[in-house]
């Protein structure tokens, strides 16, 4: 969702007050609570204004555009009768005016090689999105272009990535003469969910010299552009292991915790690949892929395929096998997806163009851009700029996905945002605008919380299910800690400093 206010708006009480003046002595939780209370509420109470102003006329207009939309549905504002019309294809690439001190390879974050026009998200993204929080580390820049030959050495089709292919279905073992090693990532659960576990899966391959490729399921292919140079990321078709995909569950043959579980790895023998588990369903036989042990025997294992939901990366950071690379890549604890989200994540033309035409219709003319991600639950009727009008996340919707991504986009593009508790939605919204929001609380047995919203403390994702002895581990280390919304959660801060 989108609540914004024009510069003819521009005498209204802003949503977020400024209390420094304030001349009785109150506790910070106080202040937080009144700091939540007078913003919801002023939130409101600016919405009921300009739904009353008789100068804005708010319609609903339906947007058509490429064969991956139908229809874009959209409320807006103006001053006048006539609501600004978005601009025609053809008009897009004199969007928005081009300002030269933008970096638009973020600060060596992205590689130069792309031609633009086969993805205009991936170097147009700056000119819309806040900058960096901060400069990528040198260890952060090498370790992905030292991917990216990777890749293109060992992805699809290939040299080394057939002679691989031919390894695993003759089953010849060992193993010998190939340097390429896969994880291979299965799509499971909404759109918040697979971003966030595609860059938890991402990191791991960094960390461990392999190979990601993403299975070509559930329509990820229309939403993002290839992220690596001259190589792609898809597994192709063909991959002689695909039509188990569907199969891979926890107590399935294949599954690495099922078989510690009954006793049937041999780790004198290396298997020809293995699936792992790592949903909001695993155990603690799942789990062993946090274990440093555990690790030692599948880096031995050429094809590892994973089927995840979760964010997982906040444990990387506890592990001995991990925690000097991820340290080094990332000195700043909590811009680790704030940088992969921007490095990986880029629409698709079809999305991208979508996502410019409704901000420059309805958002450019902005002073201040405010994001909300809830639906009310009194059932008021409050319109605002929302891209999906669909309210809960839907799974294997293509049109449904893509105008998720839209509206994901557009939330990080605001100046302030409010979101729900626990919603991998609002993580990924607020990661890719490297914004703090405001989190709305989860109400309990029908009761809103108290307070019932405050803000981040650090722009991370939690990690929603991780192991149980995660506390133990994280008790050594202060950037690791229980999560706002989710006590039972794991989640990246900012050093103590």
């Amino acid at each position: 969702m989108k609540l914004y206010k024009s510069r003819s708006d521009s005498h209204q009480p802003k949503p977020y007050s400024d209390h420094r003046h304030h001349q009785n002595k109150i506790s910070p939780e106080d202040n937080n609570h009144r700091n939540c209370k007078r913003g919801v509420l002023l939130l409101l109470i600016l919405v009921a204004i300009l739904m009353n102003l008789t100068a804005l006329v708010f319609v609903s207009m339906l947007l058509k555009d490429s064969q991956l939309f139908n229809g874009f549905s959209a409320v807006v504002s103006d001053a006048g009768s006539n609501p600004p019309i978005p601009p025609k294809e053809d008009n897009l690439r004199e969007r928005p005016e081009e300002v030269p001190k933008l970096d638009k390879l973020l600060g060596g974050l992205l590689d130069p090689r792309f031609n633009e026009r086969s993805c205009l998200s991936r170097y147009e993204s700056v000119q819309y999105l806040k900058e960096l929080k901060r400069r990528p580390s040198p260890s952060l820049i090498s370790k992905l272009r030292s991917y990216e030959a990777l890749h293109r050495r060992c992805g699809p089709y290939t040299k080394s990535y057939n002679k691989t292919v031919e390894l695993l279905t003759s089953g010849e073992r060992p193993f010998a003469g190939t340097d390429c090693k896969y994880v291979i990532w299965i799509p499971v659960n909404g759109l918040g969910n697979r971003i966030l576990s595609l860059a938890s899966a991402f990191l791991y391959a960094i960390v461990t010299n392999r190979v990601v490729l993403v299975a070509p399921m559930d329509h990820v292919p229309d939403l993002f552009c290839e992220p690596f140079p001259g190589t792609s990321w898809f597994l192709p078709e063909d991959f002689p292991v695909t039509g188990y995909f569907n199969g891979f569950e926890k107590n399935s043959g294949f599954c690495y915790g099922n078989l510690v579980k009954n006793n049937l790895i041999d780790k004198s023998k290396i298997p020809q690949f293995i699936f792992l588990n790592l949903k909001y369903d695993m155990d603690h036989y799942d789990q062993l892929f946090f274990k440093d042990e555990d690790q030692k025997f599948l880096q031995k294992i050429p094809w590892l395929i994973m089927k995840s939901d979760q964010y997982f990366i906040p444990y990387l950071f506890l592990m001995q096998s991990f925690k000097k690379d991820v340290g080094d890549m990332f000195p700043d604890k909590e811009s680790v997806f704030h940088f992969l989200g921007r490095y990986l994540f880029h629409p698709t033309n079809p999305v991208w163009k979508l996502i410019i035409r409704y901000h420059q219709a309805y958002l450019a003319g902005a002073d201040e851009k405010i994001g909300i991600q809830y639906s009310t639950e009194t059932g008021e009727v409050i319109r605002v700029h929302q891209p999906s009008h669909e309210e809960r996340q839907k799974e294997n919707d293509g049109l449904h996905y893509a105008k998720a991504l839209a509206e994901m986009y557009l939330l990080g593009m605001s100046d302030r945002l409010v979101t729900s508790g626990e919603s991998t939605f609002g993580y990924v919204a607020q990661g890719l605008g490297g914004l703090r929001s405001w989190v709305l609380y989860k109400p309990e047995n029908r009761t809103a919380p108290d307070p019932p919203c405050r803000p981040f403390t650090s722009v991370e994702p939690c990690f929603h299910s991780p192991p149980l002895d995660s506390y133990t581990a994280a008790a050594l280390v202060p950037h690791v800690r229980p999560c706002e919304d989710r006590i039972r959660g794991l989640k990246l801060y900012p050093d103590i400093k």
